[in-house]
Parts: C-alpha cells; sequence; structure tokens
C-alpha cells in the first residue's frame, strides 16, 4: 500500500515547467498537489477540471499548503505573486529568472522580515545544482570567475549551425518545433535570458548584487553561416558565454557575449540544449557542471530539488552578501565585429582596429576597445543587426586575420 501524502503543494503556471514538476510529482508520494492555478480557460490538458483554479489567491491564501510554486511566464505578475507569499510567510520555489535577477534586495528584505523562503535553482540553469553548489562548497571560498552557457535554446540553435550549416532561421525553426525555444524567441537569443541567470549567479558566487542594467549583453539574432564558417576556419565554435570574474584590479565585471570558442575550453563540448558552467574557485582551482537547461522534465527536477530541500528546512543564506555593487565596465575586450555593408558601423572609439572584410554586402573589423565604449553604442550596434563576438586574448588580431583568410574551409 502506498504512503498517503503529508504534504499539499501548490502550483501556479501549467506550462512546460509546470507540467514538468507535476510528473515528478507522480513519481513520489511526498507531496499532494493541491490545486493548479492557469489562466487560460479555454485550453485542452490531461488532467480533470477539478484539478484547476482560475483564482491565484486560492492557493495564496490556502494555509494547509505548505510550499507554493511560482511557473508561470509574466515576470510582472509572477513577482507580484512571489510577493505576497513571501509577505504571507511561505516557502515560494520560482523558475522565473528576470523577476529574481531585477528585484533580488527586495526579495531577500521580505525573506528577512517575514520568515519566509524563497529557491529559485530552477530559474538559473535546468538541471545543473549551481545555486547549490555556490551556497554550500564555495560559501567561504573566495570565487575567481563563473562563466558558461546557460541557455540551451540559443546553445541548440549554435549547435545546428556548426554541424549541419543550416541557416538561423531554420535552426531557429527547429528548435521552436522541439520546444526548447518559444514563438517569440527574443529572450532566449537576444541573450537576456543568460543575462538573469549570470546576475543570479553573481549575487552567490560573489556577494555582488548587480544591475542587469548596467551589463553587456549581445546575442545571437544576428549570426550567418559566414560567421559560422569563420569560426570553423579558426578552429573554433561560437558559443553565447555568461561570465563574471574579478579583472586584475578586483573589479567584478559581468556580460553575456557570443564568444569564439577553442576544443581547449570544456564549452567547446557543450551542445544541443545542454548548458555548462565553470567555476574557478581561488584554491579549490577549476570545476566544470554540466547538464539538459531546457525542457519541461530536467526543469521541472530543479524545481522538486528545491521544493524536497525545502521540505527538509533549506534556505539560501547568501554567505557572501555585501552591499558593494558591481564595478562600472573599465576593462578592454577583443571583438569581431560583422555588419551589414549598408549599415555602416558607428563611430567607436577603438583601442586598436583592423578591417579584414569590406564590401557592398558586410564589414569584418577585429579589434580593441573599451566595455563602457561599447556599452555606448550597444542599441546601435543592435538596430543595425550587427554580430560581435568576443576573441579570447591568446589569440592575437594578425593571428585572427590570417585564419580568417584562409581561402579553405576548415571544419572543427
Amino acid at each position: 500500500m502506498k504512503d498517503m501524502p503529508t504534504n499539499k503543494i501548490g502550483i501556479l503556471g501549467f506550462g512546460c515547467v509546470g507540467q514538468g514538476l507535476y510528473d515528478v510529482l507522480q513519481e513520489n508520494h511526498q507531496l499532494e498537489v493541491a490545486r493548479i492555478c492557469v489562466r487560460d480557460k479555454n485550453k485542452e490538458r490531461k488532467l480533470p477540471a477539478s484539478a484547476f483554479t482560475f483564482d491565484a489567491q486560492e492557493l495564496l491564501q490556502d494555509e494547509s499548503l505548505v510550499i507554493l510554486t511560482e511557473l508561470i511566464s509574466d515576470p510582472a505578475e509572477a513577482l507580484t505573486l512571489i510577493r505576497q507569499a513571501l509577505e504571507a510567510g511561505k516557502t515560494v520555489v520560482s523558475a522565473n529568472k528576470k523577476a529574481v535577477a531585477e528585484n533580488l534586495p527586495e526579495l531577500i528584505a521580505l525573506q528577512q522580515k517575514y520568515g519566509s523562503r524563497l529557491l529559485y535553482e530552477a530559474a538559473v540553469c535546468g538541471s545543473i545544482p549551481i545555486l547549490r553548489t555556490l551556497e554550500s562548497y564555495y560559501a567561504d571560498e573566495p570565487m575567481q570567475e563563473v562563466n558558461g552557457i546557460l541557455n540551451g535554446s540559443s546553445n541548440y540553435i549554435l549547435t545546428r549551425l556548426d554541424t549541419e550549416g543550416i541557416s538561423y532561421k531554420e535552426a531557429l525553426q527547429q528548435a521552436q518545433e522541439l520546444g526548447f525555444a518559444e514563438a517569440d524567441p527574443t529572450l532566449d537569443v537576444g541573450g537576456y535570458d543568460a543575462l538573469h541567470k549570470i546576475c543570479i549567479i553573481a549575487a552567490h558566487a560573489f556577494g555582488v548584487v548587480v544591475d542587469v542594467r548596467e551589463v553587456l549583453r549581445f546575442g545571437i539574432e544576428s549570426i550567418t553561416t559566414e560567421d559560422v564558417d569563420l569560426a570553423h576556419k579558426l578552429g573554433a565554435r561560437i558559443k553565447l558565454v555568461a561570465s563574471a570574474k574579478y579583472t586584475a584590479a578586483q573589479q567584478l565585471q559581468v556580460q553575456v557575449l557570443p564568444t569564439f570558442v577553442w576544443p581547449d575550453n570544456e564549452l567547446y563540448y557543450v551542445q544541443n540544449e545542454f548548458n555548462g558552467v565553470q567555476l574557478e574557485a581561488k584554491y579549490a582551482g577549476k570545476q566544470f557542471l554540466k547538464g539538459r537547461g531546457a525542457g519541461s522534465h530536467p526543469t521541472g527536477s530543479a524545481v522538486w530539488a528545491d521544493v524536497s530541500a525545502a521540505l527538509k528546512g533549506y534556505k539560501y543564506t547568501y554567505p557572501k552578501l555585501k552591499p558593494a555593487p558591481a564595478a562600472p565596465a573599465t576593462n578592454t575586450l577583443q571583438l569581431y565585429i560583422r555588419s551589414k555593408g549598408d549599415f555602416p558601423i558607428p563611430d567607436i572609439k577603438w583601442e586598436e582596429v583592423v578591417s579584414f572584410g569590406v564590401s557592398h554586402e558586410a564589414v569584418q573589423l577585429v579589434g580593441v576597445v573599451k566595455k563602457e565604449e561599447l556599452l555606448r553604442h550597444q542599441a546601435t550596434l543592435e538596430s543595425r543587426s550587427t554580430f560581435v563576438v568576443e576573441v579570447p586574448e591568446a589569440l592575437s588580431a594578425m593571428e585572427f586575420i590570417q585564419k580568417a583568410l584562409q581561402q579553405e574551409r576548415v571544419v572543427a
């Protein structure tokens, strides 16, 4: 005879993640799903109508619920619900990275004031337990850098471009058909999803709350097969990499940029919808974590991990949190930039720059520029469909150009 559930859980949202969590919950009998709150009354669902409610307040005011899971897509609505739940002293598990990243100081303060708890592992890297690792294993050790592929949708697209030689449009369509990308993929391919995730990670890894508006961010929407061919000539792959690291001057710098990655980097081998995170601590050195970053069950399992931990009394302690903000962007980057020929590149003040491809179709540059200068022109570059890729300093500009001008296409 199966053990009867002793606790009740409420689920806000029944999309990809909510359904994944529900499936996971059916494999154990610790919790009973009280009600599931959804918005669309006309959508067909596999569960009986009695399993659902259309009023979030039914769950928020239900004192029999030990945990409330917030799994809706609207960040503004999610924030409102999280606030109300925390003010009611509830334990909340959320997968909404935007709501958390942009309001973390307030959410921490609410937990402290009302004795509530908020866990959000599923908001960051799908099935990879990165926050728990940072909170527990690295709680008392200084971190030097955290970087990785934090968005499974964009990584799937880049993988298809790299391995099949198809266009961005075709790869995006594949990702949408498989459920890895939304009908409007802007948050994923524009780098916003990775931006919110790296800002959350920075708070746990370095104890610094980062203002997302001050982070340098470029996505992959403007990538072409020519850019992928160039990466092959270099012996590299293009990956959308989010990073937070201390500079030589001990300034925390956070960014999200397409990046040329070579086979000596673990991220080179992170393909399809997988995520990969590299950690570098002062004493422990480098670690690498890899797992599925998209999909109903991988993300649902991350929510369940938080729920299970919360039942045992776990909560984030933010051991490194301090009031000091992240430093302004003052260091330099080496970049490859390609812009359409009819959209001239804005008047960027380069530290050094070399043009190696100019035609009516495209302008290609490689050079070094200060981050704050790039931030100043970010909106203009994006509006002109300019593709920006970081070139690691290990490859000099001249070496880059020599390889870029090779006539034969060399597949990595």
